[in-house]
């Protein structure tokens, strides 16, 4: 009776750990962000991120003065949320990039290399794809997000992008 008492116990035991180990694999930092959410603020960072790259170079390669506005309200927007989301990102113990990923970082190149027309219409055609993909998702993390930090600041900074989409189809 007392080894089967005891093999009962390790059982329970046993299934209590891996259902723990399972909950650890969703979450991880010290304020335990789902993995859903961290993804989201790694998204989020290398975007915002690719928006002020190419923002730098739209001031500098647009020839329309709407073109290098627009450029420079992406540096300027997207600098303030990178750091707020930095700032987030600190408190919950999430590692964000710190570097363009290869998709954003081919972009940038093609970009570079154009200059005048040509690169406005490449630029705007970019910003307005990118900002759709971009509200989608603030608003998917805004309503469904599970850390309310991060879920706060999806909503806190989706009204700029919406603004930044419609900007950059009237000045596309």
């Amino acid at each position: 009776m007392t080894r089967m008492y005891l093999a009962v116990t390790l059982l329970l035991m046993a299934a209590a750990h891996a259902q723990t180990g399972s909950s650890d694999r969703m979450k991880s930092g010290s304020d335990m962000v789902p993995m859903a959410d961290q993804h989201f603020m790694m998204k989020a960072a290398q975007g915002g991120m690719a928006e002020v790259e190419l923002g730098k170079l739209a001031t500098q390669n647009a020839s329309s003065q709407a073109v290098k506005d627009f450029g420079q309200k992406m540096v300027d927007d997207h600098s303030k949320a990178n750091d707020e989301l930095k700032g987030l990102a600190g408190r919950k113990n999430v590692t964000l990039p710190t570097s363009l990923d290869p998709k954003d970082q081919a972009a940038k190149d093609r970009l570079s290399k154009l200059t005048g027309a040509a690169f406005d219409r490449a630029y705007m055609r970019d910003m307005v794809a990118d900002h759709k993909k971009d509200v989608a998702d603030f608003q998917k993390e805004a309503t469904a997000g599970a850390d309310p930090d991060v879920k706060t600041w999806a909503s806190n900074t989706l009204p700029t992008l919406q603004g930044h989409l419609q900007m950059a189809r009237t000045t596309k």
